[in-house]
């Protein structure tokens, strides 16, 4: 028999987890991790074009493909960089200009590529720092889903064999994960800082945090929170079924 108390619980604390689980997942999904605004510019349709094609090339190189989301109003996420362009039937309808975002995925190759000290530069010396929170960064979000699903899998089994005890797994599950969470957003806010003082964006463009990331930071406190309701949950139960049994054999 479960006390009310310790039921209330695990159904907020579950509740929480899902919560967590979803915005974790769009923030995973989603590009818009840090985003770059700059002042308008007019450019000729040719260059432009020619500017998406190189954007779009799978073969291009960091320095790059930042320099082109610092005069297109990019974003970045952990598996996507995009950039905002006119679409191509407003190429010089300058008034009536509408604008669409062109996005490209990192491959898995690009991922784990090396950074270099100067971007772009592959003879220049590598950045063994910057190479592994980039790695970092899009590695730790994968692995704060799986735990999240592991326990889930582990309070199944609870359900199942009507114990209480696989809960505190449960909550040690979570509360790694928000850990993997938090380390995610940590390292991609640094290798950002460390990027910028290698490629210092031009005069006139402004960077922010974007709302994915924010989603991302969210997911932790939820995480926490939920790994402390299964945990105390555990544990208090664990303290009542003690003092009962010991009452019953007084």
């Amino acid at each position: 028999m479960v006390d009310n108390r310790y039921a209330t619980a695990l159904v907020i604390g579950t509740v929480l987890s899902l919560l967590a689980t979803v915005y974790l997942s769009v923030a995973v999904g989603t590009q818009q991790w840090y985003q770059y605004r700059s002042p308008p510019m007019k450019r000729e349709a040719s260059n432009l074009t020619g500017l998406i094609d190189e954007f779009s090339n799978g073969e291009i190189d960091e320095k790059t493909y930042s320099d082109i989301m610092y005069r297109q109003n990019g974003t970045l996420g952990l598996w996507w960089r995009c950039i905002l362009v006119p679409s191509q039937y407003h190429w010089y309808k300058v008034p009536e200009l509408k604008l669409e975002t062109r996005c490209v995925s990192f491959t898995l190759p690009q991922q784990f590529a090396l950074k270099y000290k100067h971007p772009g530069n592959p003879s220049s010396e590598e950045d063994l720092l910057r190479t592994y929170l980039w790695r970092s960064q899009f590695l730790l979000p994968l692995v704060s889903l799986a735990l999240v699903f592991l326990s889930g899998l582990v309070g199944v089994c609870a359900c199942l064999c009507r114990s209480f005890t696989p809960t505190i797994g449960v909550g040690v599950l979570h509360l790694l994960a928000g850990l993997a969470s938090l380390g995610s957003v940590c390292c991609f806010l640094a290798g950002m800082d460390l990027l910028h003082q290698h490629s210092m964006p031009p005069d006139g463009v402004e960077g922010s945090m974007g709302w994915s990331l924010y989603l991302a930071l969210i997911s932790f406190p939820l995480q926490m929170m939920a790994a402390t309701l299964f945990l105390w949950a555990a544990k208090s139960h664990r303290k009542s079924y003690t003092r009962m049994t010991a009452y019953r054999v007084a």
